[in-house]
């Protein structure tokens, strides 16, 4: 009897497929659209400084700014822009993209050697499809890339106690690692060390000499690459590049004041964010999660806090090696990032793996023993979709306006306008946007003929395709039109065309403890501004955020006249305002 080629693929060539999935996941879209937020394009402009000037160690970038950050990320994609000679939105979010899809495959192997291959498959099918994941993989940062450096290292670390008893440490443990530093600095050493050691100590196996040596070992090899950086760019840049590290890897972790940064660290939030985002960050798989409760058994009465304790410690050493490192990376890394006051959901991306295969059990339990959960989530889902795309067809007709029944519900003009957006991309598709609802339809016929035939694992499998489909959607289609509605492209481009604008005469005000940076402005503008505080210029041209404008030419009208030339016709997506372009003079 012939096997089915679905069924080939996921029993002789699964890495492969996995392989080919995210890729189709990721590298299609990451071109689509243009900058909208911050942070893409303040990464995407140190790639271009490095490009431009040479200086790989420390460029500038946005007037007198140095990266923020250790330069892997923008190494990998000044590299990857080398060949067509300028940085684009393809070639900067490439590394993020790249560094999901080995994070996939890496995940595949390192579970799939010692857990039942079905477990593992479902748990990277749940990884490469819950939000935090994918979209971290098609943006233009340095948190994919680090997440994937510190899950293989410590899929390396745990290679090395399970396969050579920490004898010999192999290469792959400082490259990594060290690369991990040179990602996002100290963190991505510190992290998987005290992961590891937590582990080592949980396995009782060791003397505490053993594994402090282990540790010391590994740590200090890992430490010699990022090292070398380390040197060069205190070199270059002195006591102002000593500031920014202390800011970024001390104040930010301890929340310490950081009275020499001229930025706010941020990112402040409370002991349940970290919840609220894991939450958030595996959906829509934990609505499936909570079809699920009503079918579970109601428990035994509560226990003593002494006798849970123990059956946990119980559980724990009963459990396989493999699933007791996956409890301990996942504990370790929440419990580290609870600590400091700054949070953010990209931070918890190294556990999702190690979360990701305890649900996939739980999944596969549902599947089998809550039945009614999961064609409850499956007509949840489609009919989610079907309603969605029910009424981008009435408005694409123009039968009904999304905009005006959306009024009856929020006067937020940003949400209205979001919906407005989304409603003009749909009224006159492309031809890839028919294809990625075709895919979708097609997602939602697979699921109906599963659910015909009640084989609740087939559903589950439906269910993948169906929100694979949804991300196409949402990449092709809805992202890549708000972000080209709410670039800053139209805008500097217009500049150019219209005004004698170049390296020397560009300037903008870099304090963002007063005023707000213009990233996106900057990289469209091909990175050409400088600093008009340090600088101080007899003339030129000036841009500002409109709600900075008015504080600005007041701040300055005794030393310079400030004619108001221009301004965008739209807001930007990073300022949530427009931009003024003024032309100055000293007085």
């Amino acid at each position: 009897m012939r096997t089915p080629s679905l069924q080939y693929l996921y029993l002789q060539k699964p890495l492969t497929t996995i392989l080919v999935i995210c890729a189709i996941s990721v590298l299609p879209w990451i071109g689509l659209g243009d900058y909208s937020t911050k942070g893409e394009p303040r990464e995407a402009a140190v790639a271009i400084s490095m490009l431009e000037s040479g200086n790989w160690v420390l460029p500038q970038a946005y007037a007198d700014e140095f990266a923020y950050k250790p330069p892997m990320a923008h190494w990998m994609m000044a590299a990857f822009s080398i060949p067509q000679g300028y940085v684009s939105e393809f070639t900067s979010r490439l590394p993020s993209a790249l560094a999901y899809i080995l994070l996939i495959g890496a995940t595949l192997l390192f579970f799939g050697r010692s857990l039942r291959f079905q477990d593992t498959f479902i748990a990277v099918l749940l990884l490469l499809t819950c939000i935090e994941i994918h979209r971290a993989g098609t943006t233009a940062r340095v948190d994919m890339l680090l997440t994937a450096f510190i899950v293989a290292g410590l899929y390396a670390l745990y290679r090395w106690e399970d396969c050579r008893e920490l004898k010999g440490l192999p290469l792959a443990v400082p490259l990594l690692l060290g690369c991990a530093a040179l990602t996002k600095g100290p963190v991505g050493i510190v992290l998987p060390l005290l992961t590891f050691g937590v582990y080592l100590l949980a396995l009782r196996k060791y003397r505490l000499i053993i594994i402090f040596k282990a540790l010391v070992y590994a740590g200090v090899s890992s430490i010699f690459l990022p090292l070398i950086w380390y040197v060069a760019a205190w070199r270059q840049g002195g006591d102002d590049f000593m500031n920014v590290i202390m800011a970024e890897n001390f104040g930010r972790f301890f929340h310490i004041t950081a009275a020499n940064a001229n930025y706010d660290l941020g990112h402040e939030n409370g002991a349940w964010y970290n919840v609220l985002t894991l939450i958030a960050g595996f959906m829509p798989w934990t609505a499936l999660y909570l079809f699920s409760l009503p079918g579970l058994k109601p428990g035994k009465p509560v226990t003593p806090v002494k006798n849970l304790l123990n059956k946990a410690i119980t559980g724990f050493r009963s459990m396989e090696k493999l699933r007791q490192f996956s409890l301990v990376a996942l504990v370790c890394i929440l419990v580290f990032y609870s600590i400091p006051l700054s949070k953010r959901s990209v931070y918890l991306m190294p556990a999702y793996p190690f979360i990701a295969i305890f649900l996939a059990q739980y999944t596969l339990y549902i599947t089998q023993y809550i039945r009614r959960a999961t064609g409850a989530f499956a007509i949840f889902l489609v009919s989610a979709v079907l309603a969605i795309l029910s009424i981008a067809t009435l408005a694409a007709t123009k039968v009904i306006d999304p905009v005006a029944i959306a009024a009856s519900f929020t006067s937020r003009a940003s949400t209205l306008h979001t919906i407005g957006i989304i409603t003009d991309a749909v009224a006159s598709p492309d031809i890839l946007t028919a294809l990625i609802i075709a895919v979708t339809l097609a997602a939602i016929v697979t699921v109906f003929c599963q659910m015909r035939r009640k084989i609740n694992l087939k559903i589950l499998y439906s269910l993948i395709f169906l929100v694979f489909a949804i991300h196409l959607v949402i990449d092709g289609v809805v992202m890549r039109a708000i972000r080209n509605e709410a670039s800053p492209r139209p805008f500097a481009e217009r500049i150019i065309k219209e005004y004698p604008v170049d390296k020397s005469n560009v300037y903008v005000m870099n304090n963002p403890k007063e005023y707000a940076n213009l990233y996106g402005l900057n990289f469209y503008m091909h990175n050409i501004f400088h600093n008009f505080e340090t600088e101080r210029p007899q003339s030129g041209y000036l841009f500002v955020a409109e709600r900075d404008a008015s504080k600005i030419t007041i701040r300055y009208e005794d030393a310079y006249t400030f004619h108001h030339l221009t301004s965008s016709d739209k807001e930007s997506g990073d300022l949530k305002q427009k931009i003024y372009f003024y032309k100055f003079v000293e007085k």
